[in-house]
């Protein structure tokens, strides 16, 4: 066997043709595809604080209803469950928590459900203490979370039904900025840590250089129908932050919701007994968000904005549906695996930094208006676990590759992953699987900024690079087994 390609070799060459195989590979099935959407309502009682910004504060009002959103999608082997929850962020120890009983009830493997959430900031916190600790003992609505997605999966199973299932993108630039900027002064550059970054977040409308990145344009979104063409769900993904405009004490789903509302407008589904579940993920928006920084244009009333984007881009994604094409049978796939990352922690000399900060008069000026409450972050991570273990997934639906990363992702890193995909349609969720901070790449890091920061960011410096590694990975892998098993 001495002139036997080497395993490694021969992965590479079956992966080489496998890409220059007809899409038609990817949707051979025995059993023609089923389908079912539900919502569940995760709305929490007033008094419950409200995160979102650095001062929680406890809600008094209710705009608009918060909700969990599943698809169950079923290939005649192979089951996969897509939900999406209106929250910050949401702890792995909540989602292990559902994916267990949905498991138990359904049979469906825990590895197959894709659980995150759509980073509303006017919404009650799901959060633990700390986020790098796994905390078994949930409270009270972490349970009732846990309950209502549960409830939201297993109704969407059991309303499978033979189904037809397509996807398409749309560019849609108009609401998106990055929103890390080089700037002149140097005071609108320092950090908690007493020092100056090189770039700022949110930064103010003079002394503007440049966006430090990109923004991800594409509006990618997965159509589920019946097979006679009722709508079933639609799952869109759009890398754009949250868009606020909510008051402070008021409870709502921020555009996410207003895209779904829209969507069942413009596809006039009213259909009470099979409702329409439509859904919008979050992509790689970690750096990114609806502020132009260079025109402000007008004011907006509380909620407008939100409107005026959620309506804009369903009203995109409805016009591309006109587009797709429809199969009634589609493999599926999906793949997880646990990475293990260093938490990042302090040296010696930052620890005496914010010690000292945590001893300064209350009254004395600070040198960052947020220093103590990172001094209060970096004892944190200096007290956590060495490393961390997350979940990274991925998804196939016959020649879409969908990605699950449990951080707020920069935007730069989802368009890597579209772009070495082995997929001809590729997108990643963000904050899946569990909630861990933001993910900057490492040079990014070297420009220091908000989301850099060490208690904003918590994982090694290089964990995107493993992250991103990890995904292909997967991706390839699901490659590959669609060949052997076609």
């Amino acid at each position: 066997m001495k002139h036997a390609l080497p395993l490694m070799l021969w992965s590479l060459v079956l992966l080489s043709f496998s890409l220059s195989l007809p899409t038609e590979l990817f949707a051979q099935s025995a059993v023609k595809l089923r389908a079912g959407a539900a919502t569940s309502n995760i709305t929490p009682p007033l008094g419950e604080l409200i995160v979102g910004g650095f001062t929680p504060l406890p809600a008094d009002e209710v705009h608009d209803e918060l909700h969990a959103k599943s698809i169950v999608l079923d290939d005649g082997k192979t089951k996969l469950v897509f939900v999406l929850c209106d929250n910050v962020g949401i702890p792995r120890e909540v989602y292990d928590a559902a994916k267990k009983q949905i498991e138990e009830s359904t049979g469906i493997p825990m590895a197959n459900q894709l659980m995150a959430a759509t980073h509303t900031h006017s919404a009650t916190s799901a959060r633990s203490a700390n986020s790098m600790v796994h905390a078994p003992n949930l409270n009270e609505y972490q349970r009732f979370l846990v309950s209502r997605i549960v409830d939201c999966v297993r109704i969407a199973n059991k309303r499978l039904e033979p189904a037809k299932i397509g996807w398409g993108s749309v560019q849609e630039p108009t609401q998106l900025f990055n929103r890390r900027w080089y700037v002149v002064e140097e005071a609108d550059r320092r950090n908690p840590f007493g020092g100056v970054d090189q770039v700022r977040m949110n930064p103010g409308a003079s002394g503007l250089i440049r966006p430090a990145g990109p923004i991800d344009p594409q509006v990618s979104f997965v159509s589920v129908q019946s097979t006679d063409g009722r709508p079933i769900a639609v799952l869109a993904n759009y890398s754009l932050h949250y868009v606020g405009g909510v008051p402070g004490r008021t409870i709502s789903a921020d555009y996410f919701a207003v895209f779904a509302n829209h969507l069942a407008k413009l596809l006039d589904v009213n259909d009470s007994e099979k409702p329409f579940v439509g859904i919008l993920s979050n992509g790689t928006s970690g750096d990114v968000n609806n502020i132009n920084f260079q025109n402000r244009g007008k004011r907006y009333e509380s909620f407008q904005k939100m409107q005026e984007v959620g309506e804009l881009i369903a009203t995109r994604v409805h016009a591309s549906m006109k587009d797709v094409s429809y199969k009634e049978t589609m493999t599926l796939a999906a793949k997880t695996e646990e990475l293990t990352l260093k938490i990042r922690k302090p040296d010696t000399a930052l620890l005496a930094y914010v010690n000292q900060v945590l001893t300064k008069p209350k009254d004395e000026k600070p040198y960052h208006v947020h220093e103590r409450t990172y001094a209060e972050r970096v004892l944190q991570l200096a007290e956590s676990p060495e490393d961390v273990n997350v979940v990274i997934q991925t998804f196939r639906i016959g020649s879409l590759g969908i990605a699950a990363i449990p951080f707020e992702v920069f935007t730069e890193i989802g368009l890597e992953i579209k772009e070495k995909s082995p997929f001809k349609s590729t997108f990643t969720i963000e904050l899946a699987n569990g909630s861990y901070g933001y993910l900057p790449t490492p040079s990014q890091h070297e420009l220091g900024g908000y989301e850099t920061w060490l208690g904003t960011n918590k994982v090694e410096k290089e964990a995107s690079v493993k992250i991103v590694s990890k995904v292909l990975e997967l991706f390839h892998q699901s490659t590959l087994n669609a060949m052997r098993n076609p």
